[in-house]
């Protein structure tokens, strides 16, 4: 039940949104009386917080599958409809100077309940017509190997942006590892994001991993000498360096 609570909360971020929704809930409850809304505004989002937190069902999903995917069961919570569709209604039963406070008054406080999204350490301004940064396609088109698979470590700011460009450049960890939100940092990730490399540490668990690549920012410093490890410089690319394993097999099939 804690680890519920817990997703649940991290979910709600601020926790203002999650307090509009719940009081929206309870409107809800009390005045609407039409079948439709009440079953997609009202029956539905209770089902889903009672199956969510219910321990049972939550013993059952951990056993086939991580906290990861008991966290999306959040994702089918009406949260925006529900809430705007409850102002909605206010509004529609207001007059006057009234419905306009009303209304400014409901924009702020949606306004003041969130965060600024541009605020994001992986927000990036487009740069092409894939709007992903540059480096990531150009790193990609360095390294890709026609006619096979290719794995790279690649920087956290990268990451989630691979996978939509080249589906052929594949890596050892994913986007869940962008934010440490499961506390579930693999020692090559956690290698990756040091503020010092580890030329040793970090060539050692690349080729556990069956990296032929390893991308580091030309502004990170190495401690040691990646040749020495087999990873010779392949290339420099919009401020990153490419280092390749010289031992790993890249011939096609």
């Amino acid at each position: 039940m804690q680890d519920a609570i817990n997703l649940f909360r991290e979910y709600m971020g601020t926790g203002l949104i999650l307090i509009w929704f719940l009081l929206s809930l309870i409107y809800l409850w009390l005045q609407e009386k039409r079948t439709n809304p009440r079953i997609l505004f009202v029956y539905m989002p209770v089902v889903l917080l009672l199956f969510f937190f219910n321990p049972i069902v939550a013993r059952v999903v951990y056993r086939v599958a991580d906290v990861e995917i008991y966290y999306r069961i959040l994702w089918l919570l009406p949260v925006t409809m529900t809430i705007a569709y409850a102002v909605t209604e206010i509004f529609g039963k207001l007059q006057g100077k009234v419905r306009v406070l009303f209304a400014g008054l409901a924009a702020v406080i949606l306004m003041v309940s969130g965060g600024f999204i541009y605020q994001n350490p992986f927000f990036h301004k487009a740069e092409n017509w894939y709007h992903m940064p540059q480096s990531v396609v150009d790193i990609c088109d360095a390294i890709v190997v026609d006619g096979r698979e290719v794995m790279a470590a690649f920087p956290m700011e990268l990451v989630q942006y691979v996978r939509q460009y080249d589906g052929t450049v594949c890596m050892p960890y994913g986007r869940e590892m962008t934010v440490d939100r499961w506390n579930v940092w693999g020692e090559l990730c956690a290698a990756m994001v040091a503020e010092e490399a580890e030329a040793a540490t970090l060539t050692t668990l690349a080729r556990e991993k069956g990296c032929h690549y390893i991308i580091l920012s030309e502004d990170k410093k190495i401690v040691g000498d990646m040749a020495a490890y087999s990873y010779e410089l392949f290339d420099r690319v919009d401020g990153y360096v490419i280092y390749r394993d010289i031992n790993a097999d890249l011939s096609v099939p």
